[in-house]
């Protein structure tokens, strides 16, 4: 499965981008890498048989790579056609969730809801509690050197 998967790749990278770079990861799969349009594709193979798990992320600077942005898992017995057409849906997807003024998409299985209440609330500039407690004992310390000073002279 790991020569085909190299095969498929690089007849995928062709049809994909001018510019491109495969190499095989440590898993099995293979990635290829598009430099000049700063995303990747991920080739692995999935659970079933004859069936490779696609993911699509991007490329951060100083080149490495984010996490999956979007993935699919497509049969190698499709052909490279459709695989070249799950990943440009994938990589425009990917492209969508960066793009400004984007709305960002919830983690699967999480509402925008539960995303909001997972931030923690802000009070704008208001001294929290801690800071308060750090402050009163700095107080203390300068309070009892006064003191001690002041004492034995």
């Amino acid at each position: 499965m790991s020569a085909q998967l190299r095969d498929t790749a690089g007849e995928l990278a062709e049809i994909l981008w001018r510019e491109h770079t495969v190499y095989r990861e440590r898993s099995g799969g293979v990635v290829i890498r598009g430099e000049h349009v700063r995303r990747w594709i991920s080739l692995a193979p999935a659970g079933g048989q004859g069936e490779v798990l696609v993911r699509a992320g991007r490329i951060l600077d100083g080149g490495t790579t984010a996490p999956a942005r979007s993935e699919a898992v497509v049969p190698l017995s499709a052909g490279t056609g459709v695989l070249a057409a799950t990943c440009r849906r994938l990589l425009a997807e990917a492209a969508a969730d960066m793009a400004p003024g984007a709305p960002r998409r919830a983690a699967p299985g999480r509402s925008d809801r539960a995303r909001k209440a997972a931030r923690p609330k802000r009070s704008g500039k208001h001294t929290g509690f801690g800071s308060w407690v750090i402050l009163a004992c700095v107080a203390g310390v300068i309070a009892l050197y006064v003191y001690n000073s002041a004492m034995h002279g």
